[in-house]
């Protein structure tokens, strides 16, 4: 079955040059020009060259000297990727401890914080306040 269809795509391929008759240009009376497979009678007409030039072959872009690498590339990067690898660890700390911090606030209606120096228990306003703030910074940075 591949053989049927690459021999066909092939065979089509190949046959546009054969099909391809010649074509005519002329002019008319009116000053419009026509093309078509049949000169016109009685009239002078121009062969136009229906032959396709060949392809050139394509040739790859030199590397531009930013794109070449010096040889200590491979250092870089591998500092570049352990470095990303700590801020992505250090985020995921963070957002674990955030999302403690609100399952506390949700849970626990009688939350207590240290207001100069001495304890004293949130009010609901702010506890809720404290809820949305802390959605907020979960919906920003953690992902």
């Amino acid at each position: 079955m591949r053989f049927m269809i690459l021999t066909g795509g092939l065979v089509l391929a190949l046959s546009s040059g054969v099909m391809a008759g010649q074509v005519y240009k002329w002019v008319d009376a009116q000053g419009i020009t026509h093309f078509s497979a049949q000169p016109p009678e009685g009239g002078s007409a121009e062969v136009v060259s229906t032959h396709v030039a060949p392809r050139r072959p394509i040739e790859p872009p030199a590397p531009a000297p930013s794109q070449t690498f010096a040889p200590d590339q491979a250092t870089i990067d591998r500092q570049v990727r352990q470095q990303v690898a700590a801020e992505d660890a250090e985020r995921a700390r963070y957002c674990e401890s955030m999302r403690t911090n609100l399952a506390q606030l949700r849970n626990n209606p009688r939350v207590r914080i240290e207001d100069g120096g001495e304890m004293r228990r949130l009010t609901e306003e702010e506890r809720q306040a404290h809820i949305g703030e802390t959605e907020k910074k979960i919906g920003a940075d953690c992902k």
